[in-house]
Protein backbone atom coordinates (compact mmCIF):
# COMPACT_ATOMS: atom_id res chain seq x y z
CA UNK A 1 0.00 0.00 0.00
CA UNK A 2 1.38 3.68 -0.57
CA UNK A 3 2.10 5.50 2.12
CA UNK A 4 0.28 8.81 1.35
CA UNK A 5 1.69 10.67 4.43
CA UNK A 6 4.78 11.59 1.65
CA UNK A 7 2.55 13.13 -0.55
CA UNK A 8 2.04 17.37 -0.08
CA UNK A 9 -0.87 18.25 1.60
CA UNK A 10 -2.86 19.87 -0.35
CA UNK A 11 -2.77 23.64 0.62
CA UNK A 12 -5.52 25.31 2.56
CA UNK A 13 -7.28 21.83 2.67
CA UNK A 14 -9.51 22.26 5.75
CA UNK A 15 -10.80 25.44 4.11
CA UNK A 16 -11.61 23.65 0.98
CA UNK A 17 -13.45 21.23 2.77
CA UNK A 18 -15.38 23.55 4.76
CA UNK A 19 -16.50 25.44 1.63
CA UNK A 20 -17.09 21.94 0.11
CA UNK A 21 -18.55 19.67 2.90
CA UNK A 22 -21.77 21.73 3.73
CA UNK A 23 -23.00 21.07 -0.13
CA UNK A 24 -23.28 17.64 -0.10
CA UNK A 25 -23.82 16.74 3.17
CA UNK A 26 -27.35 14.95 2.51
CA UNK A 27 -27.34 11.48 0.94
CA UNK A 28 -26.90 11.38 -2.54
CA UNK A 29 -25.09 14.46 -2.51
CA UNK A 30 -22.43 14.37 -5.81
CA UNK A 31 -19.45 17.03 -5.57
CA UNK A 32 -16.93 17.02 -8.92
CA UNK A 33 -13.68 17.52 -8.42
CA UNK A 34 -12.54 18.85 -11.50
CA UNK A 35 -8.78 18.83 -10.79
CA UNK A 36 -8.61 15.02 -9.10
CA UNK A 37 -4.29 15.10 -8.38
CA UNK A 38 -3.51 12.79 -6.55
CA UNK A 39 -7.11 13.10 -4.59
CA UNK A 40 -6.06 14.65 -1.69
CA UNK A 41 -8.50 17.43 -1.58
CA UNK A 42 -11.11 14.37 -2.94
CA UNK A 43 -10.67 12.31 -0.06
CA UNK A 44 -10.56 14.75 2.47
CA UNK A 45 -14.16 15.75 0.70
CA UNK A 46 -15.63 12.20 1.26
CA UNK A 47 -14.28 11.64 4.64
CA UNK A 48 -16.25 14.99 5.51
CA UNK A 49 -19.22 14.04 3.66
CA UNK A 50 -20.00 10.45 4.23
CA UNK A 51 -23.30 10.25 2.23
CA UNK A 52 -21.93 12.18 -0.94
CA UNK A 53 -20.25 10.51 -4.00
CA UNK A 54 -17.39 12.16 -5.77
CA UNK A 55 -16.75 12.33 -9.76
CA UNK A 56 -12.88 13.00 -10.07
CA UNK A 57 -11.73 14.55 -13.49
CA UNK A 58 -8.18 14.71 -14.46
CA UNK A 59 -6.50 14.59 -17.62
CA UNK A 60 -3.23 13.05 -16.25
CA UNK A 61 -3.41 9.02 -16.69
CA UNK A 62 -0.76 8.70 -14.21
CA UNK A 63 -1.88 10.60 -11.51
CA UNK A 64 -5.84 9.41 -12.46
CA UNK A 65 -4.77 5.62 -11.87
CA UNK A 66 -2.61 6.74 -8.42
CA UNK A 67 -6.10 8.62 -7.28
CA UNK A 68 -7.97 5.68 -8.12
CA UNK A 69 -5.87 3.34 -6.13
CA UNK A 70 -5.81 6.20 -3.13
CA UNK A 71 -9.62 6.11 -2.85
CA UNK A 72 -9.52 1.99 -2.73
CA UNK A 73 -7.13 2.18 -0.08
CA UNK A 74 -8.92 4.92 1.87
CA UNK A 75 -12.65 2.62 1.33
CA UNK A 76 -14.00 5.13 -0.83
CA UNK A 77 -14.56 3.29 -4.10
CA UNK A 78 -18.25 2.42 -4.13
CA UNK A 79 -18.18 6.11 -3.63
CA UNK A 80 -15.97 7.37 -6.42
CA UNK A 81 -16.17 7.63 -10.23
CA UNK A 82 -12.85 8.21 -11.92
CA UNK A 83 -13.15 10.10 -15.79
CA UNK A 84 -9.92 10.52 -18.03
CA UNK A 85 -10.42 14.13 -19.61
CA UNK A 86 -9.30 17.62 -19.17
CA UNK A 87 -11.98 19.45 -17.22
CA UNK A 88 -13.55 21.58 -19.67
CA UNK A 89 -15.13 18.90 -20.90
CA UNK A 90 -17.67 19.30 -17.36
CA UNK A 91 -20.78 18.75 -19.70
CA UNK A 92 -19.70 15.83 -21.55
CA UNK A 93 -18.73 14.05 -18.54
CA UNK A 94 -22.01 14.49 -16.73
CA UNK A 95 -24.16 13.65 -19.99
CA UNK A 96 -21.83 10.51 -20.65
CA UNK A 97 -22.81 9.41 -16.91
CA UNK A 98 -26.71 10.24 -16.91
CA UNK A 99 -26.40 13.30 -14.33
CA UNK A 100 -27.97 16.54 -14.97
CA UNK A 101 -27.44 18.90 -11.79
CA UNK A 102 -24.29 18.16 -8.99
CA UNK A 103 -24.15 19.89 -5.25
CA UNK A 104 -20.55 20.92 -5.79
CA UNK A 105 -17.67 21.96 -8.55
CA UNK A 106 -14.39 21.83 -7.19
CA UNK A 107 -10.95 22.86 -8.47
CA UNK A 108 -6.95 23.29 -7.35
CA UNK A 109 -5.75 25.47 -10.55
CA UNK A 110 -2.04 24.19 -9.38
CA UNK A 111 -0.08 21.45 -10.39
CA UNK A 112 -0.32 18.41 -8.40
CA UNK A 113 2.68 17.19 -6.40
CA UNK A 114 3.01 14.29 -9.38
CA UNK A 115 3.87 16.77 -11.78
CA UNK A 116 6.00 19.09 -9.39
CA UNK A 117 7.93 15.74 -8.10
CA UNK A 118 8.73 13.78 -11.22
CA UNK A 119 11.47 15.83 -12.87
CA UNK A 120 10.96 14.29 -16.24
CA UNK A 121 8.02 16.15 -16.63
CA UNK A 122 9.62 19.51 -16.57
CA UNK A 123 7.38 21.35 -14.98
CA UNK A 124 10.20 22.91 -12.87
CA UNK A 125 13.12 25.13 -13.12
CA UNK A 126 14.62 24.07 -9.96
CA UNK A 127 15.60 20.89 -12.13
CA UNK A 128 16.83 20.17 -15.19
CA UNK A 129 15.00 18.46 -17.28
CA UNK A 130 13.37 17.83 -20.99
CA UNK A 131 10.76 20.68 -21.66
CA UNK A 132 7.68 19.06 -21.34
CA UNK A 133 5.36 20.50 -19.44
CA UNK A 134 2.60 18.37 -20.49
CA UNK A 135 -0.37 17.81 -18.24
CA UNK A 136 -1.58 15.10 -20.69
CA UNK A 137 0.76 13.38 -21.91
CA UNK A 138 -1.52 11.81 -25.02
CA UNK A 139 -1.31 15.59 -26.59
CA UNK A 140 1.22 16.48 -29.20
CA UNK A 141 2.16 19.76 -28.12
CA UNK A 142 5.26 20.56 -25.70
CA UNK A 143 7.04 23.54 -24.33
CA UNK A 144 9.72 22.17 -26.80
CA UNK A 145 7.42 22.15 -29.18
CA UNK A 146 6.65 26.04 -29.26
CA UNK A 147 9.90 27.24 -28.40
CA UNK A 148 11.29 25.70 -31.61
CA UNK A 149 8.17 26.49 -33.74
CA UNK A 150 6.30 29.86 -32.51
CA UNK A 151 7.01 33.22 -34.31
CA UNK A 152 8.53 35.79 -32.20
CA UNK A 153 5.22 37.56 -31.92
CA UNK A 154 3.69 34.94 -30.97
CA UNK A 155 6.09 33.98 -28.29
CA UNK A 156 6.18 37.41 -26.73
CA UNK A 157 2.58 37.80 -26.68
CA UNK A 158 2.33 34.35 -24.64
CA UNK A 159 5.07 35.35 -22.02
CA UNK A 160 4.00 39.12 -21.48
CA UNK A 161 -0.17 37.99 -21.48
CA UNK A 162 0.79 34.29 -19.51
CA UNK A 163 4.08 35.36 -17.48
CA UNK A 164 3.51 38.64 -16.77
CA UNK A 165 7.05 39.19 -18.01
CA UNK A 166 8.24 42.41 -18.70
CA UNK A 167 11.09 41.50 -20.86
CA UNK A 168 8.72 39.11 -22.93
CA UNK A 169 10.23 41.21 -26.32
CA UNK A 170 13.79 40.77 -25.48
CA UNK A 171 12.97 36.90 -24.14
CA UNK A 172 11.15 35.78 -27.32
CA UNK A 173 13.86 38.10 -29.60
CA UNK A 174 16.39 35.90 -27.75
CA UNK A 175 14.61 32.22 -28.70
CA UNK A 176 14.64 32.73 -31.97
CA UNK A 177 17.81 33.89 -32.43
CA UNK A 178 19.32 31.05 -29.94
CA UNK A 179 16.90 28.21 -31.65
CA UNK A 180 18.23 28.62 -35.16
CA UNK A 181 21.89 27.28 -34.14
CA UNK A 182 20.85 25.71 -30.58
CA UNK A 183 17.23 24.31 -30.13
CA UNK A 184 15.81 24.32 -26.79
CA UNK A 185 15.40 21.10 -24.87
CA UNK A 186 15.52 21.53 -21.26
CA UNK A 187 14.83 23.45 -18.89
CA UNK A 188 19.08 24.26 -18.00
CA UNK A 189 18.98 26.03 -21.65
CA UNK A 190 15.89 28.06 -20.94
CA UNK A 191 17.05 29.31 -17.70
CA UNK A 192 20.42 30.20 -19.12
CA UNK A 193 18.96 32.24 -21.95
CA UNK A 194 16.37 34.05 -19.48
CA UNK A 195 19.02 34.35 -17.20
CA UNK A 196 21.15 36.10 -19.96
CA UNK A 197 18.31 38.68 -21.09
CA UNK A 198 17.01 39.97 -17.66
CA UNK A 199 19.18 42.94 -16.19
CA UNK A 200 20.15 41.94 -12.77
CA UNK A 201 18.64 45.08 -11.22
CA UNK A 202 14.97 44.43 -12.70
CA UNK A 203 14.48 40.60 -11.31
CA UNK A 204 12.03 39.70 -9.48
CA UNK A 205 12.60 37.46 -5.89
CA UNK A 206 13.39 34.38 -6.82
CA UNK A 207 14.66 32.04 -10.50
CA UNK A 208 13.97 34.82 -13.00
CA UNK A 209 12.88 31.88 -15.18
CA UNK A 210 9.61 31.61 -13.12
CA UNK A 211 7.40 33.61 -14.65
CA UNK A 212 8.48 32.14 -18.72
CA UNK A 213 7.72 29.10 -17.08
CA UNK A 214 4.23 29.73 -15.83
CA UNK A 215 3.37 30.79 -19.94
CA UNK A 216 5.12 28.40 -21.53
CA UNK A 217 2.81 25.57 -19.34
CA UNK A 218 -0.66 27.97 -19.41
CA UNK A 219 0.36 27.94 -23.16
CA UNK A 220 0.88 24.03 -23.75
CA UNK A 221 -2.13 23.15 -21.64
CA UNK A 222 -4.57 25.72 -22.65
CA UNK A 223 -4.99 26.38 -18.69
CA UNK A 224 -6.59 29.61 -19.02
CA UNK A 225 -9.00 29.05 -21.60
CA UNK A 226 -9.99 25.84 -19.84
CA UNK A 227 -11.10 27.71 -17.38
CA UNK A 228 -12.89 29.97 -19.32
CA UNK A 229 -14.89 27.43 -20.59
CA UNK A 230 -15.77 25.19 -17.64
CA UNK A 231 -16.81 27.92 -14.99
CA UNK A 232 -20.26 28.24 -17.04
CA UNK A 233 -20.68 24.18 -17.43
CA UNK A 234 -20.05 24.55 -13.64
CA UNK A 235 -23.11 27.10 -12.91
CA UNK A 236 -25.63 25.15 -15.45
CA UNK A 237 -25.15 22.04 -13.81
CA UNK A 238 -25.58 23.27 -10.26
CA UNK A 239 -28.46 22.10 -7.90
CA UNK A 240 -30.54 24.63 -5.69
CA UNK A 241 -28.07 25.54 -3.03
CA UNK A 242 -25.04 24.37 -5.09
CA UNK A 243 -21.10 25.80 -4.74
CA UNK A 244 -18.32 26.47 -6.59
CA UNK A 245 -15.40 26.53 -5.38
CA UNK A 246 -11.65 27.66 -6.83
CA UNK A 247 -8.31 27.33 -5.87
CA UNK A 248 -5.97 29.84 -8.21
CA UNK A 249 -2.28 30.41 -8.21
CA UNK A 250 -1.71 33.58 -10.07
CA UNK A 251 -3.38 36.83 -11.52
CA UNK A 252 -4.51 35.56 -14.27
CA UNK A 253 -6.52 32.54 -13.13
CA UNK A 254 -7.79 34.81 -9.90
CA UNK A 255 -8.67 37.20 -12.18
CA UNK A 256 -10.69 35.11 -14.69
CA UNK A 257 -13.02 33.15 -11.27
CA UNK A 258 -13.30 36.58 -9.83
CA UNK A 259 -14.98 38.20 -12.90
CA UNK A 260 -16.85 34.94 -13.49
CA UNK A 261 -18.26 34.77 -10.08
CA UNK A 262 -19.04 38.76 -10.16
CA UNK A 263 -21.73 38.12 -12.84
CA UNK A 264 -24.06 36.22 -10.03
CA UNK A 265 -23.17 38.34 -6.99
CA UNK A 266 -24.21 41.63 -8.47
CA UNK A 267 -27.56 42.87 -9.80
CA UNK A 268 -27.58 43.33 -13.50
CA UNK A 269 -28.77 46.40 -13.63
CA UNK A 270 -27.64 50.13 -13.95
CA UNK A 271 -26.18 51.81 -11.18
CA UNK A 272 -29.28 53.93 -9.53
CA UNK A 273 -31.67 51.83 -11.13
CA UNK A 274 -34.64 51.69 -8.18
CA UNK A 275 -36.47 48.49 -8.30
CA UNK A 276 -34.36 45.77 -9.82
CA UNK A 277 -36.39 43.12 -11.79
CA UNK A 278 -36.68 39.60 -10.69
CA UNK A 279 -34.36 38.18 -13.56
CA UNK A 280 -31.61 40.52 -13.06
CA UNK A 281 -31.03 40.07 -9.79
CA UNK A 282 -27.96 37.95 -8.25
CA UNK A 283 -27.94 34.06 -8.30
CA UNK A 284 -24.69 33.99 -6.27
CA UNK A 285 -23.42 34.31 -2.87
CA UNK A 286 -19.88 34.87 -1.97
CA UNK A 287 -18.95 32.17 0.59
CA UNK A 288 -15.48 34.12 1.06
CA UNK A 289 -15.10 37.81 1.72
CA UNK A 290 -13.04 38.58 -1.33
CA UNK A 291 -10.28 35.80 -1.98
CA UNK A 292 -9.25 33.83 1.19
CA UNK A 293 -4.99 33.33 1.54
CA UNK A 294 -2.47 30.98 3.10
CA UNK A 295 -1.72 32.46 6.93
CA UNK A 296 2.26 32.90 7.51
CA UNK A 297 2.08 29.00 9.47
CA UNK A 298 0.71 27.73 6.08
CA UNK A 299 3.12 29.70 3.81
CA UNK A 300 6.08 28.66 6.35
CA UNK A 301 4.23 24.76 6.40
CA UNK A 302 4.06 24.76 2.30
CA UNK A 303 5.72 27.49 0.41
CA UNK A 304 4.02 26.63 -2.56
CA UNK A 305 0.98 28.37 -0.72
CA UNK A 306 1.89 31.65 -0.81
CA UNK A 307 0.06 32.41 -3.73
CA UNK A 308 -3.34 30.66 -3.50
CA UNK A 309 -6.18 32.34 -3.72
CA UNK A 310 -9.77 30.46 -2.56
CA UNK A 311 -12.85 31.69 -3.65
CA UNK A 312 -16.43 30.44 -3.50
CA UNK A 313 -19.48 31.23 -4.72
CA UNK A 314 -23.26 29.14 -4.07
CA UNK A 315 -25.92 29.16 -5.78
CA UNK A 316 -29.26 30.60 -4.14
CA UNK A 317 -32.14 31.24 -6.97
CA UNK A 318 -32.37 29.50 -10.04
CA UNK A 319 -30.36 30.91 -12.80
CA UNK A 320 -32.53 33.55 -15.05
CA UNK A 321 -33.16 32.53 -18.25
CA UNK A 322 -31.09 35.24 -19.72
CA UNK A 323 -27.97 34.21 -17.55
CA UNK A 324 -28.40 30.81 -18.77
CA UNK A 325 -28.32 31.90 -22.15
CA UNK A 326 -25.36 33.95 -21.50
CA UNK A 327 -23.34 31.14 -20.02
CA UNK A 328 -25.19 28.64 -22.94
CA UNK A 329 -23.59 31.18 -25.64
CA UNK A 330 -20.27 30.82 -23.61
CA UNK A 331 -19.80 27.09 -23.79
CA UNK A 332 -21.04 27.08 -27.63
CA UNK A 333 -18.01 29.76 -28.09
CA UNK A 334 -15.48 27.40 -25.79
CA UNK A 335 -16.70 24.05 -27.87
CA UNK A 336 -15.54 26.08 -30.96
CA UNK A 337 -12.20 27.39 -30.13
CA UNK A 338 -11.50 24.13 -28.39
CA UNK A 339 -11.83 22.65 -32.09
CA UNK A 340 -9.79 25.53 -33.63
CA UNK A 341 -6.97 25.11 -31.14
CA UNK A 342 -6.65 21.44 -31.77
CA UNK A 343 -6.74 21.79 -35.55
CA UNK A 344 -3.63 24.54 -34.63
CA UNK A 345 -1.99 21.82 -31.96
CA UNK A 346 -2.18 19.47 -34.83
CA UNK A 347 -0.97 20.56 -37.86
CA UNK A 348 1.13 23.49 -36.45
CA UNK A 349 -1.00 26.06 -38.62
CA UNK A 350 -1.08 29.60 -37.26
CA UNK A 351 1.37 29.02 -34.10
CA UNK A 352 4.38 30.93 -36.57
CA UNK A 353 4.26 34.67 -37.46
Amino acid sequence: MTDYSMIHKPVLLEECVDLVAPAVSRAGGIVVDCTLGLAGHATAFLAAAPGAHLIGIDRDAEALAMATQRMRDAGFAERFTPVHAAFDELSDVLDGLHIRHVNAVFMDLGLSSLQIDENERGFSYAHDAPLDMRMDTSQELTAERVLAEYGERDLERILRSYGEERFSRSIAREIVRRRAADPLETSHQLNALVDGVVPQAHRPAGNPAKRVFQALRIEVNGELDKLARTLPQAALHLAPYGRIVVESYHSLEDRTVKTFMNQGLHADVPAGLPVVPDDAQPFFRALTRGALKADDEQIAANPRSASVRLRGVELIRPIPPRFRRRLGDMAKDAVRDAAQEARHGADGKGRRG
